[in-house]
C-alpha cells in the first residue's frame, strides 16, 4: 500500500521519523503567528524576505496557524527549486523559514498540510497516472501512497497526517471511482463507497480521521462516512435540494455545503442546518465556529470570515482575492488568501499572485 518515490534512503527517512510524531505542536504556540495582532502579511517570500519571482497560490494552514504550505512557480524562495514547473513551500512563521517540499512532481492543485503541521499532501503525476505525495516538513522526504486504483486523487489529511482520504479511479480512460481512508502508517485502507462515474466527489476528512463527508458529484449530493460503523448517512441535505460539498470541520461537528446560492452549515450532532444565504462558503476552521465565505457580490469584500455564533463578520480581503479549504486556524485567528492585488502590503512590486496571511487578532 506505500509505494517508495525515489531512492529507497528517501522512504527510510521518513519511516524512522514517525515515533516523532507523538511530540506534533499543540493547537496554540507561543510565538506563532496568531501572537503577532491584527494585520497582514505576505507569505510567499524567501526565508530573507525576498519576493517571489513566479506566481503562488493554493494555501493552506495548520490550526495554530504556524506553518503555511501553498503551491509556486517562483524559482527563487528556496534553495535547489527546479527550473520549470510549479513546486510546494512551506513558510514556517515562528522562525521566518521558507522551505522546499518534494520536487518529484509538479503539484496539479494546491497541497493540503495537516493540522499538526508535520506533513503536506499534494496530488501530482506519476507517469501517466496521478498519485498522492505526502513530504514531512522536518526533511522534506517524500512517499507516494497508493490506492487500489490505477489514479489516486483529491487528498484530504487527518489532523497528524496519518489518514488520508482520496479517490481512486479505475480503467483507463476512468470509468468509475472509489474513496478511500488509508492508514499509510499501518498499511490499511477501508473503503468509504464507490462510484459508476468520475464526477467530482471531493473527499474531506475530520481532524481524527473518523468522519469523512464526500459528494456524489453526479447526483449532486452530499454525504458522510462514520468510521466506527463503516456506514454513511445522507444525503444530508435532504432529497430536494442538489449540494457541492466545501469541507467537514477537523473536530467534525459542522459540514459546509453550497446549495444553488446559498451556503449551509450543518451540526452533525443535530443534523440542523445555519444558512448564510447568497454567499459561496470556502471554508471552516478546524472548531466549525467561523466560516469563510466569498460574497456574491462584486461591489464589496472578496472574502469574509463569519463567527457562526454570534453572526458577525471580519473582512480579510477588499482586494480581489481567493482562498480554499483549510484556509482558516483554530478560532478563526488567521486566514490564508491569494491575490494579484500589489496594494495589500508595501512593497509588493514582482507583478505577480501572491500568498498572504490575515491575522484577525
Amino acid at each position: 500500500m506505500r509505494a517508495a518515490l525515489g531512492a529507497t534512503v528517501v522512504v527510510c527517512a521518513v519511516m524512522t521519523a514517525l515515533p516523532g510524531a507523538a511530540s506534533a505542536e499543540p493547537m496554540t504556540v507561543p510565538g506563532a503567528a496568531s501572537d503577532r495582532g491584527a494585520g497582514v502579511e505576505r507569505i510567499s517570500v524567501a526565508t530573507d524576505g525576498t519576493q517571489g519571482d513566479g506566481d503562488s497560490a493554493g494555501a493552506t494552514i495548520t490550526a495554530n496557524g504556524r506553518r503555511i504550505a501553498f503551491a509556486s512557480s517562483a524559482k527563487n524562495l528556496a534553495p535547489a527549486t527546479p527550473a520549470t514547473g510549479q513546486r510546494v513551500f512551506v513558510r514556517d512563521q515562528r522562525t521566518s523559514q521558507t522551505t522546499l517540499m518534494s520536487t518529484l512532481t509538479p503539484p496539479i492543485q494546491p497541497p493540503v498540510i495537516s493540522g499538526d503541521g508535520q506533513y503536506v499532501a499534494l496530488w501530482g503525476l506519476l507517469q501517466r497516472d496521478t498519485t498522492t505525495f505526502l513530504s514531512r516538513v522536518s526533511s522534506a522526504s517524500t512517499i507516494g501512497i497508493n490506492c487500489s486504483g490505477l489514479s489516486c486523487s483529491q487528498p484530504s489529511l487527518s489532523t497528524d497526517g496519518r489518514y488520508i482520504a482520496q479517490v481512486a479511479t479505475f480503467s483507463r480512460p476512468p470509468s468509475r471511482q472509489r474513496i478511500e481512508v488509508q492508514d499509510w502508517q499501518a498499511n490499511h485502507t477501508q473503503t468509504v463507497t464507490e462510484f459508476g462515474h468520475t464526477v467530482s466527489a471531493r473527499p474531506s476528512i475530520s481532524g481524527d480521521g473518523r468522519f469523512v463527508a464526500y459528494q456524489d458529484g453526479q447526483a449532486e449530493d452530499v454525504f458522510v462516512w462514520d468510521q466506527t460503523d463503516d456506514t454513511s448517512a445522507g444525503p444530508i441535505e435532504g432529497p430536494a435540494k442538489a449540494a457541492t460539498l466545501v469541507q467537514i470541520s477537523k473536530d467534525g461537528s459542522k459540514i459546509v455545503y453550497i446549495s444553488g446560492s446559498d451556503t449551509y452549515v450543518q451540526d452533525e450532532r443535530s443534523g440542523a442546518d445555519q444558512l448564510v444565504p447568497n454567499v459561496r462558503g470556502v471554508a471552516i476552521d478546524p472548531t466549525g465556529r467561523y466560516l469563510l465565505y466569498a460574497p456574491h457580490d462584486t461591489n464589496g469584500p472578496s472574502l469574509t470570515l463569519r463567527d457562526l455564533e454570534t453572526g458577525t463578520d471580519e473582512i480579510v480581503s477588499n482586494q480581489p482575492a481567493s482562498a480554499g479549504t483549510d484556509a482558516v486556524s483554530a478560532g478563526g485567528r488567521d486566514v490564508v488568501f491569494h491575490s494579484t492585488a500589489d496594494d495589500i502590503v508595501p512593497g509588493d512590486t514582482n507583478g505577480k499572485s501572491d500568498v498572504f496571511v490575515r491575522h484577525l487578532y
